[in-house]
């Protein structure tokens, strides 16, 4: 996040490009950016997309920056260039709501000169535009394999998944014989959570597949061969992965916080989100043994299907023409 600014300051101004927006993403301090090629760019409206954020994101217990106390100045750079920005878009109403709840509490922590009045000024400027995914390419149908309901595990190998809590309830269901199998996609990386090698070994008998899908076409032929979702993260301001999963037809069994309740009809929320570690157990469980959920995975993924590009892109020309439109007109 520091090193950026100067490198794409310096790339701009080689490439002699005149643009008619600027659109940058959270991990680029915006106003390091601005303040180098400001010669540049008179009057050029500035657009801020949020894809996740430095402020409200948990940090590993195992990350350098908590230990040497470097873990404001991330957070920092993202209120700097949200105020920097013209327009700041969030990929969810979740995302947007915690960013600027946490906001206040941040600023308060600081000795002097706490920006606390530019506060309604950079609510006023945030809108939310969801992420936009390819899930039309997903659209493969493949055959399932005869067997139990098979569980789905198709997220990063990181901390902030909660894998552990995700394996425990998999441990959970074998020890009491639920019948089920698993999927678990993601890449095999060094520090993984150890969490990920004991699964391996416990679930041996139960893994269709263990790792990373080749292409997009085997990722898609392994979502479709899944059945149900549990997710259990303690971090997803969108939850990509998750929707991927849903659009393809696995029934979602989800945690009722962060954005997950919005990719959820509204009638079907109390039923597919859950607040306990025995809530998510007892509802995966339910649907194991033959629950209600041949209808729902089709309502759910024709709910999540509007996140598809071929739908949002007019979403995303229609909001980034009027924010020109508008800063250009009232500067």
């Amino acid at each position: 996040m520091f090193g950026g600014a100067p490198e794409l300051a310096h790339r701009f101004r080689e490439s002699g490009v005149q643009p008619d927006l600027i659109l940058a993403t959270d991990m680029l301090d915006l106003s390091g950016f601005l303040g180098q090629v400001r010669d540049l760019v008179p009057g050029v409206p500035v657009a801020l997309y949020f894809h996740e954020n430095q402020l409200t994101y948990p940090w590993s217990p195992a990350d350098r920056d908590v230990r040497q106390q470097r873990d404001r100045h991330y957070a920092y750079l993202n209120y700097t260039s949200a105020l920097a920005a013209d327009l700041v878009f969030f990929n969810s109403g979740y995302h947007r709501t915690a960013f600027l709840e946490a906001l206040p509490d941040f600023l308060r922590a600081f000795p002097d000169t706490r920006g606390l009045q530019h506060l309604p000024q950079l609510e006023a400027k945030s809108k939310v535009l969801p992420l936009g995914l390819d899930l039309r390419s997903l659209d493969l149908k493949a055959e399932k394999t005869a067997g139990p309901p098979v569980l789905l595990w198709n997220h990063r190998w990181e901390y902030d998944k909660d894998p552990a809590s995700f394996f425990q309830l998999l441990f959970r269901l074998q020890e009491s014989e639920v019948p089920f199998r698993a999927i678990v996609l993601g890449a095999n990386y060094r520090g993984a959570p150890p969490i990920f090698a004991e699964a391996k070994e416990r679930l041996a008998g139960q893994l269709l597949h263990w790792g990373y899908a080749e292409n997009r076409k085997a990722y898609a032929r392994l979502l479709q061969q899944a059945d149900i979702l549990p997710v259990t993260s303690r971090q997803d301001f969108f939850g990509g992965s998750a929707v991927e999963a849903m659009y393809a037809g696995c029934y979602p069994i989800l945690p009722h916080r962060l954005a997950f309740p919005e990719h959820l009809p509204p009638g079907l929320r109390a039923q597919c989100l859950y607040n306990t570690p025995d809530e998510l157990y007892e509802k995966t469980k339910s649907a194991l043994l033959g629950g209600r959920v041949a209808g729902e995975r089709q309502e759910i993924s024709d709910f999540v299907a509007r996140y598809d590009w071929s739908i949002l892109a007019e979403d995303y020309d229609r909001a980034l023409d009027q924010a020109q439109h508008d800063i250009i007109k009232h500067p």
